[in-house]
């Protein structure tokens, strides 16, 4: 799969993204973000750009505040210091209505006693103020479908969700962010849970998202290997932006530990015999 993604191009002083025709206007825009949380710096001088059709991932150990920046990004957390702009709007903007799908980690995980098919868990997607007190017309219905087919769900519409695989919820979730028309997605370690061969499938629709509808999208995950085959860009986040840039360029891990100020703790001549010429 990793032969048929294209990297996005190399990034210049500033981080930004030199413009090619694969790219498009700026989605994302943040400048010199920090946010507390009880007292205790989370993320501090944050400064990135995304623009429309990248597919960017957000990497990091526990704790080094990945979730904060994307929950700040959605205005869910107030900063410190700094500014947000999607698309040229603070978060939450009324103008952003319908344009941003949110997928949590805990989005795919319905209580048992919640019964609800995966038709009306994508339809809840399409629902806003202006229209939740209708029945679903005929276009919400075909985005609802449309959205479905994307996934790869189409023969499971009717099963209820709770009988779904976990990588079947995550696509249903995914399902319901792409019926509301979305056109930046934010997901949150949608790969926790979810066999090989599942997670092949849902990068391959996320980057065909991407590719083919020139989707925005910005994954948290955990999973190194699977970004840097997948993700166009990096971003290695430990309060700070340790490393923004393409995937292929990503640091080995030598170079990360350096980056991160993690020293070798073993004697580096452990198990090097005298007659290998080291003493």
């Amino acid at each position: 799969m990793a032969s048929n993604i294209e990297i996005s191009p190399p990034q210049d002083k500033h981080g930004e993204q030199n413009l090619d025709k694969k790219t498009g206007p700026i989605a994302l825009e943040v400048s010199n973000l920090s946010v507390v949380r009880s007292g205790k710096v989370i993320i501090h001088d944050i400064n990135l750009k995304m623009k429309s059709g990248e597919f960017v991932g957000i990497v990091g150990p526990n704790g080094s505040g990945k979730s904060t920046l994307v929950l700040s990004i959605l205005g869910f957390l107030k900063p410190q210091t700094g500014e947000i702009q999607i698309y040229g709007n603070a978060p939450l903007s009324k103008t952003l209505n319908g344009r941003i799908g949110w997928v949590s980690q805990a989005a795919s995980n319905l209580p048992k006693e919640v019964t609800i098919t995966v038709e009306e868990l994508v339809m809840l997607g399409t629902v806003n103020s202006s229209n939740m007190l209708f029945w679903p017309n005929s276009d919400r219905k075909k985005r609802v479908k449309e959205a479905i087919e994307k996934v790869g769900l189409k023969e499971h519409s009717t099963t209820d969700v709770s009988k779904l695989s976990g990588g079947q919820r995550q696509r249903a979730v995914i399902a319901k962010a792409l019926a509301s028309n979305a056109e930046f997605i934010f997901l949150d370690e949608p790969l926790v849970g979810v066999d090989r061969k599942t997670r092949n499938s849902l990068l391959k629709l996320l980057d065909d998202l991407c590719h083919n509808e020139n989707k925005t999208i910005l994954m948290i995950s955990h999973d190194l290997t699977a970004m840097r085959q997948t993700a166009h860009r990096i971003i290695y986040l430990e309060e700070e932006i340790k490393y923004d840039g393409p995937s292929s360029e990503f640091p080995n891990f030598a170079e990360l530990a350096a980056i991160r100020g993690i020293q070798q703790v073993h004697d580096v001549n452990i198990g090097i015999k005298e007659s290998d010429g080291v003493i």
